[in-house]
């Protein structure tokens, strides 16, 4: 079956569509599910270094599950602005990460078997690890670009996968041009159509697949606003989106005149995290991805409740 075939099988039109993970599916549609984020960094630009022990992380954890979470996802290597990730230089190796990562994914499936977790990482050997440890999706920041092994891992093992958009690596964002923002549109959609194929030559079928427009990866600050405005249009592609706003830096540019000029502090950043989720509801998001579960939880049942009008 060729690509084009799969994607016709999911227009965009169906309002309801299963994902298929490794051992279960999830109905995307009726309800935006809330994707609880759990770094295990030291570094994140978000809330690295927060937990001293697995422990203390996978009691975070269970926190966001009874505060709403649907999903988690875990991290144990800083994407932020700068870093070396994705990079043969990268500072975090699949052994470090896999030390900080797998203790805590195991912890929280002794205590909640069922939880549904993402591992956020673009490295083939970590997500394999993950994999067998429990994980049912990976989470590629790269959407397959970084990691050769990445796609045959995932479709080996029938997990499910979000790929997300990157407009570069890291360490090259800040030297980015500007782009006009139909332009954004465009490379978004460049990007993710790049990494639907490089999945369907890996054997990674549609019904695994959650797109992810990558805010703040590559993205220069308005850019970001204009991307949001019409992520609807990726919905074009077939499949359902994931989008992660929250606590960007574009938001806290959007705060700056609010706080004597200077762009508000990530601590700073939750009221228009909020808006911004809603936002991206409103405009075709499926998942959202977010830090503080309880807030956004309630904040996507106002907006789950407009969108059945």
């Amino acid at each position: 079956m060729t690509l084009q075939n799969e994607l016709g099988q999911l227009l965009p039109a169906q309002r309801h569509v299963r994902w298929k993970l490794r051992t279960r599916e999830l109905l995307l549609g009726p309800r935006t599910l809330v994707m609880g984020v759990l770094n295990l960094t030291p570094d994140s630009f978000s809330d690295g270094g927060r937990f001293e022990t697995a422990q203390s992380a996978v009691d975070a954890a269970l926190k966001m599950l009874d505060d709403g979470a649907d999903i988690l996802d875990l991290g144990a290597e800083s994407t932020r602005p700068g870093s070396h990730a994705g990079d043969s230089a990268a500072t975090v190796s699949s052994t470090e990460e896999q030390a900080r990562l797998l203790p805590v994914l195991e912890g929280i499936l002794r205590a909640r078997p069922d939880a549904v977790l993402s591992v956020d990482t673009y490295k083939s050997e970590t997500a394999r690890m993950a994999i067998a440890c429990g994980a049912e999706i990976i989470n590629d920041v790269s959407g397959f670009h970084w990691d050769a092994e990445m796609a045959g891992v995932c479709a080996e093992s029938g997990c499910g996968v979000v790929l997300m958009h990157s407009r570069g690596k890291p360490d090259e964002w800040a030297r980015q041009n500007q782009l006009e923002p139909d332009e954004v549109l465009a490379a978004v959609r460049a990007g993710l159509t790049e990494s639907l194929l490089r999945a369907h030559a890996a054997g990674v079928t549609v019904d695994h697949i959650v797109l992810d427009p990558g805010y703040g990866f590559g993205k220069r600050f308005d850019e970001n606003f204009a991307l949001l405005a019409r992520q609807a249009k990726l919905l074009e592609l077939g499949r359902p989106l994931l989008a992660g706003v929250s606590r960007k830096s574009f938001l806290g540019r959007a705060l700056a005149e609010l706080h004597s000029g200077n762009d508000a502090l990530v601590d700073a950043r939750e009221t228009a995290s909020l808006a911004a989720m809603v936002a991206a509801i409103l405009n075709g998001a499926s998942i959202v991805r977010v830090h503080t579960v309880r807030v956004a939880v309630e904040a996507v049942r106002v907006a789950d409740a407009v969108l059945r009008f």
